[in-house]
């Protein structure tokens, strides 16, 4: 279990991280603000695509976090990612106000409180017909990501935010419900699989273009929020996530706590000056 939290932890400081890479990619890309074509010149800003490769990271550690603890702690952990992404926001130039970092703050309690009522546990198995489903809900997320990148508007960042968190929520799914084969060709008839991949591919560009729209900090909020959420909801009535016998009052307290934190912060973040360093970087 141990092993699970550092897992956890790790993740949400890779995700964290990537995100404000990829954010300062847009900037430097000429990016921020323009069109969905405008994406294309991101191809040569090495430092955007380093953040999705620290990313990469994370997600490797989160799936190997969900193989030991429930989806509701593990994606809550990640939640936390939009303070480190404020942190390192804030040491770069931009301005979070005081209440934001309260936020955060009672988004830590939220994830102590978490952690002490999940009971670690596998999975249970999904039926084959809703295992197919996973893969198929790339299609949503990347019909979201097409209509709303026309609009030039801060709500369509927040959109686009939700469309990558619902794509994460299954991608984290799909890691905590594969079921590993015995052979490499194997894993090309594994649903699972391929959920992973599309909804992986569609989340990320429906990130890219909030990132266009929006702040790191923001957009994380709002994709961290709906990606705990949804997960959340799906791990305890589906998965058989399991919570510690007389500790469910500590979860609902918790997952109010770890959300609250992050729309507060999202608040507050959408509020504060661009960082400054990376204006000067984007130059």
């Amino acid at each position: 279990m141990i092993v699970g939290y550092v897992l956890a932890l790790l993740a949400a400081l890779a995700s964290g991280s990537g995100s404000v890479l990829e954010s300062i990619g847009v900037r430097r890309a000429g990016a921020y603000g323009g069109s969905a074509l405008d994406l294309v010149h991101l191809r040569r800003q090495w430092i955007y695509f380093l953040g999705v490769g620290v990313d990469l990271v994370g997600f490797a550690c989160a799936a190997a976090a969900l193989h030991r603890l429930p989806l509701f702690l593990v994606q809550s952990v990640l939640a936390f990612s939009v303070g480190v992404t404020a942190a390192i926001s804030a040491f770069l130039g931009s301005r979070l106000a005081a209440p934001g970092w309260a936020a955060l703050g009672v988004g830590a309690v939220g994830l102590v409180l978490l952690g002490l009522s999940a009971q670690p546990g596998p999975a249970k198995v999904l039926p084959a017909g809703w295992r197919w489903v996973l893969p198929a809900m790339a299609l949503v997320v990347g019909a979201i990501a097409w209509y709303f990148r026309r609009f030039d508007r801060p709500w369509a960042a927040q959109v686009l935010g939700f469309a990558t968190g619902v794509g994460f929520s299954v991608v984290g799914v799909s890691a905590r419900t594969l079921n590993l084969p015995s052979s490499g060709w194997g894993m090309l008839a594994e649903p699972a699989v391929w959920a992973m991949i599309l909804n992986g591919l569609a989340a990320a560009v429906a990130f890219a273009l909030a990132l266009q729209k929006g702040g790191a900090t923001a957009v994380n909020a709002i994709m961290f929020t709906t990606n705990t959420a949804l997960s959340s909801v799906i791990g305890l009535l589906f998965l058989d996530d399991r919570v510690r016998d007389g500790f469910a009052t500590f979860t609902i307290a918790g997952l109010i706590l770890a959300m609250a934190g992050a729309i507060v912060t999202a608040h507050y973040a959408t509020q504060a000056k661009e960082p400054l360093r990376t204006a000067r970087l984007a130059a």
